[in-house]
């Protein structure tokens, strides 16, 4: 087993964050957003969101950081590539939905980004399995948040 770098797991991982903080501060204040629009059932509450969010970003970086370190299968670029990609999804999703209330385009972009995350997973997976473990519950999320914005949408 490979000794872990440390410096390079934590730059992984607050990479993540910060995209995902920077991201928060251009959106605004998403608290009146759950004031001014119907929410759909199974709606959480809106303090779940950076929680869950602040974990799911973490294990995002563990998950890339695994796959950099790892040998190359033939789909480490590719993976890498593909986990950029959906940062940038993710990145643009709450501005749109939250700060710009485009709430059709944000259903789209959701979908988009359970479609690159599952592209991810599977990429992490052929490199390195655990990466692709680690990312699962991201998927989920996604997919949940998908019927969260694509059901906003509906009833709003």
């Amino acid at each position: 087993m490979k000794k872990i770098n440390w410096t390079d797991l934590i730059i992984s991982i607050v990479a993540a964050e910060l995209v995902g903080a920077l991201s928060a501060l251009l959106t605004g204040g998403y608290s009146g957003f759950f004031n001014d629009f119907k929410q759909p059932p199974l709606s959480p509450p809106a303090v779940v969101f950076p929680i869950v969010w602040a974990i799911l970003y973490a294990l995002m970086g563990i998950g890339a950081y695994l796959v950099y370190h790892s040998e190359d299968s033939g789909y480490r670029t590719f993976s890498l590539k593909i986990y950029a990609i959906q940062l940038v999804i993710n990145f643009t999703w709450s501005i749109i939905f939250f700060r710009f209330e485009i709430l059709s385009l944000a259903a789209v972009v959701a979908v988009l980004l359970s479609m690159a995350v599952a592209a991810m997973i599977w990429g992490f997976y052929h490199t390195k399995p655990l990466a692709a473990y680690l990312n699962i519950p991201y998927l989920i999320w996604s997919l949940f948040a998908s019927y969260l914005a694509i059901a906003t949408c509906v009833i709003n």
